[in-house]
């Protein structure tokens, strides 16, 4: 089933791509929430009118993305933790963690759009994608110090 997304949704898509679901999924989930609807030959020519009429505003949003991404890239981000003798972190450290020091910074960023790649249970200087848009992604680095 071919579907029109209304909305940004992890790991299906971005508003406005048209992607293919599973029949329940969309029926039962996406369209009564209101996050897509059934993408047939009418609703593809309004979207794709849409599209055009707002390409310059997409180009804007693209730009901000990217001078975001390089703000991102410029903080250095220190995260402490408990940590035993061997410098073993009791925990670990997430992605809430690091969105939390970016709004202090002044960044508002939401937490689902940082993806750590490894899980970090020790000490030391780390890397994480952040995704601002679907075509600009910033890597952040951060270090982990014990407390």
């Amino acid at each position: 089933m071919e579907i029109i997304l209304k909305e940004d949704i992890v790991g299906l898509g971005y508003k406005d791509d048209i992607v293919k679901v599973r029949a329940g999924f969309g029926r039962n989930y996406l369209i009564p929430q209101g996050k897509a609807i059934i993408a047939n030959e009418s609703s593809k020519k309004v979207l794709a009118e849409n599209l055009k009429q707002r390409a310059h505003k997409l180009e804007k949003i693209k730009n901000d993305a990217k001078e975001l991404a390089e703000k991102v890239k410029e903080i250095k981000v220190v995260i402490g933790a408990k940590t035993s003798s061997t410098g073993k972190i009791f925990g670990s450290v997430s992605n809430i963690q690091i969105a939390d020091i970016l709004k202090g910074e002044g960044i508002e960023i939401d937490r689902r759009l940082i993806s750590i790649k490894e899980q970090i249970k020790v000490v030391g200087s780390y890397t994480a994608l952040v995704k601002l848009h679907k075509e600009v992604t910033a890597e952040l680095k951060f270090e982990v110090v014990s407390e």
